[in-house]
């Protein structure tokens, strides 16, 4: 190897504050600037939110069959799609769970009609995912499916802080966050798990099989 040849600096994971940060640039411009104007609003305000869980199957065996390096860089590429797809429906991601994320329809900007939003992302997401996870076979042999699981569910949430970053810390969550979490565990993969809450909001919308 020429030693006078200087070598590309290894890429440094990004912490989960760094890729929120990365996340402002998918933002329409001026809607970061007007949310936070309005933060003093929007803090310690009830708010009827649709909140979204989404992660990967499978993402440990997948880090344990090609290297956490690979694993890593495709994971980063489905971050961009989770992301876009969040954003396509005017959702906020609020924070990275490892190999997945939680989006909030209707906080910290209200919307009239967050959970056929939440919805409308998650059937986007499984497309997206699905084009996705065929190409990355076509270039590599032998990788399994990419799918996700998603969870969504309704209810109302009180705003705490509102970060920077657009990050929303809450002051009382009550269930709403922990049952679109258990909707998701439930859910299969390439499938979006809704409770009963955010069907009746879209009833007539999109068509259901109810699991009991």
């Amino acid at each position: 190897h020429n030693l006078t040849i200087l070598s590309e600096p290894t890429p440094k994971a990004l912490s989960p504050e760094e890729k929120l940060e990365k996340i402002q640039k998918y933002l329409p411009k001026g809607i970061a600037e007007k949310i936070l104007a309005q933060r003093d609003k929007i803090e310690g305000e009830q708010k009827h939110v649709a909140v979204m869980f989404c992660d990967m199957k499978g993402f440990t065996p997948l880090v344990e069959m090609i290297g956490s390096e690979e694993a890593y860089s495709i994971m980063d590429q489905v971050y961009e799609i989770l992301i876009h797809k969040v954003r396509d429906y005017e959702g906020t991601v609020n924070e990275f769970t490892g190999d997945g994320i939680m989006a909030l329809f209707g906080a910290p900007l209200a919307l009239e009609d967050a959970p056929q939003r939440a919805i409308r992302s998650s059937l986007a997401i499984h497309r997206e995912i699905a084009k996705f996870s065929d190409k990355m076979k076509k270039e590599r042999q032998g990788l399994p499916s990419l799918k996700m699981r998603v969870g969504i569910h309704t209810g109302p949430v009180v705003v705490g802080t509102l970060g920077n970053d657009l990050r929303v810390e809450f002051k009382a969550v009550g269930d709403t966050v922990n049952l679109a979490s258990r909707m998701e565990g439930l859910a299969d993969p390439g499938t979006s798990y809704v409770s009963d809450e955010t069907f009746r909001n879209t009833e007539g919308l999109f068509r259901f099989e109810a699991l009991g």
